[in-house]
């Protein structure tokens, strides 16, 4: 239950005045909130920007190029003529010289009201010099000395949405915050000496009410104050789900690693050093009373799926299952197909589970995996669902985890007594990304490359050379060679980028004709995985796609990769996509086709793929660049990321967050307390919502 303090700020942001019906769908939009805005929401849209009015100087003192705040009497109107599209002049003086304000296609008797001649007028906008006269085009603001008093002379500027304006957005803001109830003090006094932060409600009210454009620097304390809030949130959220985790003691899976010595001895290449490390940390939790909760992030082909088979081979070897967990069922299929034929030399009995098994199929896994006859289950999400019931689950690998929620998470472990959880990211991750989502979670990191893998050739080429690019395929594919052509990502519309594949993959058959097969994310998963296997077998040379091959497909006989209107995809995008090929002993290329001109962003991306082959190098620069949330495709999976806590800002406080919150559940594991009151509110306000549950739940 939500405490009841909170309720103003959890009603409906039409509640407050000015937002009526129509304004109302205006801010949910706005604040991307299809179930509907709340007072929070409003609340916490803040400012990007600031206008300052605070320069008020006599009309000869005025800096052009700059916003001024004028005081000037109304000397003439220069009025078009009916039919004229002449803009409607109007100059205005003070002592010291004369501005003309000049209006586009204005409303003529609104100027003459607003601006009557021999009127005194402040005028606030910006001043320009036209042809050596001084003027300001369509001025922000015409005021009395009246409307002046009440003008905020640091104006935030807020983000909006067609149909919304500032001065919209401004009141619904201040309604907001006089809605704000008074909150105690979370955060421990010797804390906001040392960091020099003020209270949650007076940063807010900096933010909304600036008095200096820098009120609104993401270092500055009003920023800070509340980002530490989130990240205290968060931290708390973690360690309690950890601790639920941890509440049910582990099983130690006494194993003597025979599987695992034959399951090697079967592979076709010897394990490196990382991968071995990366074993005997696992087995080493998996032997242990507590339960592991593991993170294992490699790069592009590190070879964590070989890891991750061995570390199940070890559960089975002490008599209970393993499960595998994929984000889609092409990537399900493929980790079931390059494990079946090593668990079929040593006597591993593997399953596979989608959400496209026929019913019969479907029955029969289910009957095996309740009766045992399943060593290791393969699947989807299909995996949780309430009908799966396994005889002994002993461990869960989830598969590219940020696809993931919490909850299905929950959901895999429930299916077992003490299921230990390993969870797999091919998209490394910066330290203090690791820290900020998954908490103090043991890491195991693959930094190597297995033996025989060839450094990818990265070249990039303006789009314009589109004809070089095909006459060069048209060699390769003649001397054997396999390619993927990755269209571009189109106004975030999956409809449109599936539009421009479509048209990619028709130009391309003109001149390749059966050679070129097509993949993208609207595809039936039937229609997708023949394609895949078309590509697989080399029935087809080119696959053209979206990004549904970002991860984890292998066909290690492609060495070529294609990345249309490269600057408009993220940089561990890129090295994802890059990672498909060089998987196999030959030569292989990445080539990146961009559209001139290029943002200093998407230069400095491009010129960092082109320089460096290391993902944990790439996943530090991708942070720098982006931000957390597009880092780990949380945008795209609608996982929560930040608000206010932006972690290459912020990264400093995370240490801080996590202190203060296990200090917090030290003096009081439940958050029961009284003293607890403000961590309890802090968990609501930020909507960590699962963890307040396992409050709840205890």
């Amino acid at each position: 239950m939500r405490p009841s303090l909170l309720d103003p700020l959890f009603a409906p942001a039409s509640a407050l005045p000015g937002i009526g019906p129509k304004n109302a769908k205006l801010f949910d939009r706005l604040l991307d909130k299809p179930g509907g805005a709340r007072v929070v929401d409003v609340l916490f849209h803040l400012p990007y920007a600031a206008l300052d009015r605070r320069a008020r100087p006599k009309i000869h003192d005025a800096v052009p190029g700059t916003i001024v705040t004028i005081e000037a009497t109304v000397t003439e109107h220069h009025e078009p003529g009916l039919r004229s599209r002449a803009p409607f002049k109007v100059l205005v003086e003070d002592e010291t010289g004369d501005v003309e304000l000049v209006f586009f296609l204005a409303n003529h008797e609104w100027v003459r009201s607003r601006l009557p001649v021999g009127a005194k007028r402040w005028i606030s906008g910006k001043l320009e010099l036209w042809d050596g006269r001084r003027q300001i085009v369509h001025p922000d603001r015409v005021m009395s000395a009246e409307e002046l008093a009440r003008l905020p002379s640091v104006e935030p500027i807020y983000g909006l949405t067609e149909g919304l304006y500032q001065r919209t957005v401004a009141r619904a803001t201040e309604a907001a915050l006089k809605r704000l109830p008074k909150l105690p003090e979370w955060i421990a006094a010797e804390g906001l000496a040392r960091l020099n932060l003020p209270g949650f409600a007076e940063a807010l009210g900096r933010m909304h009410r600036p008095q200096k454009p820098e009120d609104l620097d993401p270092a500055g304390p009003a920023m800070t104050r509340l980002a530490f809030d989130e990240l205290i949130a968060n931290q708390l959220a973690l360690l309690l789900m950890r601790a639920r985790m941890r509440v049910i003691p582990g099983r130690a899976h006494a194993a003597e690693g025979a599987l695992g010595r034959r399951l090697e001895a079967a592979l076709p290449f010897s394990l490196t050093r990382a991968q071995r490390q990366a074993i005997d940390e696992i087995r080493a939790d998996l032997r242990a009373e507590k339960r592991m909760i593991r993170l294992l992030q490699g790069d592009v082909g590190s070879g964590k799926t070989v890891v991750a088979l061995l570390a199940m081979a070890e559960v089975v070897e002490a008599g209970r299952q393993a499960a595998m967990m994929a984000p889609t069922e092409v990537l399900a299929r493929q980790h079931y197909e390059r494990m079946a034929p090593l668990t079929d030399k040593v006597g591993l009995r593997i399953g596979l589970m989608t959400g496209r098994d026929k019913p019969a199929e479907r029955r029969d896994s289910l009957a095996a995996l309740a009766g045992g006859a399943i060593d290791i289950a393969v699947g989807t999400h299909a995996l949780f669902q309430e009908s799966v019931a396994f005889a002994d689950l002993g461990l869960a690998v989830v598969d590219e985890q940020h696809r993931f929620g919490v909850r299905q998470r929950l959901a895999l472990t429930s299916k077992g007594e003490s299921v230990d959880l390993l969870v797999m990211t091919a998209t490394p991750i910066p330290r203090s990304l690791v820290l900020a989502y998954f908490g103090d979670m043991d890491v195991s990191a693959l930094r190597e490359k297995p033996p025989g893998r060839r450094p990818v050739e990265t070249r990039v080429m303006p789009i314009e050379r589109l004809d070089e690019v095909v006459d060069a395929m048209r060699r390769a594919l003649r001397a054997g060679a396999r390619a993927y052509w990755i269209c571009p990502l189109v106004e975030e519309s999956e409809a449109l980028d599936v539009a421009a594949a479509e048209e990619r993959a028709e130009a391309l058959r003109s001149v390749f004709g059966d050679a070129v097969g097509l993949v993208h994310g609207r595809m039936a998963g039937a229609d997708k995985d023949a394609s895949m296997e078309k590509f697989q077998r080399g029935e087809t040379k080119i696959l053209v796609a979206t990004t549904v091959v970002e991860v984890g497909v292998d066909v290690p006989e492609a060495t070529i990769m294609i990345v249309e209107h490269a600057e408009r995809f993220g940089l561990a995008q890129l090295h994802q996509l890059r990672g498909r090929v060089g998987r196999g002993g030959e030569r292989s290329s990445c080539l990146l086709l961009y559209k001139a001109p290029l943002g200093e962003a998407a230069r400095a991306r491009l010129e960092t793929l082109r320089a460096t082959e290391d993902g944990f190098r790439i996943a530090e620069e991708d942070l720098r660049l982006r931000g957390e949330g597009d880092v780990l495709g949380l945008r795209q999976a609608g996982a929560p990321g930040f608000r206010f806590a932006r972690l290459d800002v912020h990264a400093g406080l995370l240490g801080e967050a996590r202190e203060e919150a296990r200090a917090a559940l030290a003096r009081d594991e439940r958050l029961r307390g009284e003293e607890s009151r403000g961590h309890r509110l802090l968990l609501h306000l930020f909507e960590r919502d699962e963890a307040a549950k396992l409050l709840e739940a205890g």
